[in-house]
C-alpha cells in the first residue's frame, strides 16, 4: 500500500503529466482553408519555428459557413472565408470572434487592402477578418478553339455549344447579372428587388444550360476538361487560367468585358476556436513577404502581404500583366459584404438551375 507521502508524489506527478499533455495537445492549429493556401513547405517551416502542428481541412465558402453553423463556431482555430462572407453570417449565426488587432503585425499587410477588408468585415464596431489571398473570377478560354469568347454570355453562344462550363454557384449569378446590364451589388439593399433580379438571371442561365458540358465543382475536373479540349471556355478563377497557360499558351485567363469579379480570402477566427495564440502566429508568419511569396506561388494568386509581389516569379507577373491591363483592373467588380438573407434567395435560383426546372 502506498504511503501518504508516496500517494501525494504520485498525484503531483500525474497532475504535472496531465498539464504537460494538455499543453502539448494545445499546440495544434486546426486550419480550415482552401486548396494550395497552406503548402507543405510553409507548414513545415512554421512547425519548425514555433513547435505548433498544423491540421489542415480543405473547404470552400459554403462548406466553411455550414461547418461553423453546425458547431456554433467550434472545431477549428482559424478559417479563411472570403471577405464578403463574414459580416452576414456573423450577424445571423455568430460564428466568428472579433480579432485582437494588437496581436497582428499590420505593417506586413498592404495598407489599403487591410483597411478595405477590415471595413467589409466590421460588425457592431468590431473587426472579424483581415486579408490574405486575392484574385478574380473571369473567363478561361482556349483562344484558338473559341476566339470569340470575351464576356460571360459568350459561354451561351453557338460557337462553344456543348463545350462551355461554369459553376452552379453564386459567382455565376453575379457575373451574368453584370453582363446583362444589372447591378446585383446595388440591389443588395432590397431583398425584393434582389429576388426579382435573380429570377431574371436564373432564366438566362436556364436558357444557357443546354450549352454547358457540365457544372464544374472541383478545380481539377475543370482543368482536365480544358486540357483535353472537352471544354474550350469556362467561367473560372484567374489562377486556373494562368496554370493552364503555363502548359498551353493558347489557353488564357481573360478579364470579361463586363468586368472580372474581385475577391479577397481572409483570416478569421471561429467563435469557439481553442488556440487563438497559434492562429495569430500563423497569420503573422504567412504575411511575411518571403513566406507569402511561397504561398502565392502555390495558390497562383497574389497576396495582401506588403512586398511579396517583388519576390514572385516572372511568369506569373507576365500573365497578370497580359490578363489585366489597367482598364481591366479598373473594371473589376469587388465583392462587398453579403447581407443576411441574400444567399437564401440565390440558393433557390441555383437549386432550380441544377434541377433543370
Amino acid at each position: 500500500m502506498l504511503t501518504k507521502r508516496a500517494s501525494l508524489k504520485l498525484a503531483t506527478a500525474f497532475a504535472a503529466l496531465m498539464i504537460a499533455g494538455g499543453a502539448q495537445a494545445a499546440e495544434k492549429l486546426r486550419l480550415l482553408t482552401w486548396a494550395d493556401y497552406a503548402p507543405a513547405e510553409v507548414v513545415q517551416q512554421f512547425t519548425k519555428e514555433t513547435g505548433i502542428e498544423v491540421e489542415i481541412t480543405l473547404s470552400n465558402n459554403e462548406e466553411m459557413i455550414s461547418k461553423l453553423r453546425a458547431t456554433q463556431g467550434a472545431g477549428f482555430d482559424l478559417v479563411q472565408p472570403s471577405q464578403d462572407r463574414i459580416a452576414g453570417p456573423q450577424q445571423e449565426f455568430g460564428i466568428y470572434k472579433p480579432l485582437d488587432l494588437a496581436k497582428l503585425k499590420s505593417d506586413l499587410f498592404i495598407a489599403s487592402m487591410l483597411e478595405a477588408t477590415k471595413k467589409n468585415t466590421t460588425v457592431d464596431g468590431k473587426v472579424y477578418g483581415v486579408p490574405h489571398i486575392w484574385g478574380t473570377d473571369g473567363l478561361v478560354v482556349n483562344t484558338k478553339a473559341a476566339p470569340s469568347v470575351a464576356d460571360y454570355p459568350d459561354l451561351c453562344s453557338q460557337a462553344v455549344a456543348g463545350k462551355a462550363s461554369f459553376r452552379a454557384k453564386r459567382p455565376t449569378l453575379i457575373a451574368f447579372a453584370f453582363a446583362n446590364g444589372m447591378d446585383p451589388f446595388a440591389a443588395y439593399k432590397d431583398q425584393k428587388e434582389y429576388a426579382a433580379l435573380m429570377e431574371k438571371v436564373g432564366a438566362k442561365l436556364a436558357e444557357c444550360k443546354k450549352n454547358v458540358k457540365f457544372f464544374w465543382d472541383g478545380k481539377d475536373q475543370l482543368l482536365n476538361a480544358l486540357r483535353s479540349g472537352e471544354v474550350v471556355a469556362a467561367m473560372a478563377w484567374d489562377t486556373g487560367g494562368w496554370k493552364l497557360n503555363s502548359e498551353n499558351p493558347d489557353i488564357k485567363f481573360v478579364a470579361p468585358k463586363s468586368g472580372a469579379l474581385g475577391w479577397v480570402d481572409t483570416f478569421a477566427i471561429p467563435a469557439k476556436g481553442r488556440n487563438d495564440d497559434a492562429a495569430y502566429k500563423w497569420i503573422n508568419f504567412n504575411m511575411r513577404p518571403e513566406i507569402a511569396a511561397k504561398v502565392a506561388a502555390s495558390a497562383g494568386n497574389f497576396t495582401a502581404s506588403n512586398g511579396a509581389d517583388k519576390l514572385m516569379q516572372g511568369k506569373l507577373k507576365d500573365q497578370f500583366a497580359e490578363s489585366f491591363p489597367k482598364a481591366a483592373i479598373d473594371n473589376i467588380k469587388w465583392y462587398p459584404a453579403v447581407p443576411a438573407g441574400i444567399e437564401e434567395i440565390e440558393g433557390k435560383v441555383l437549386d432550380r438551375l441544377k434541377a433543370g426546372s
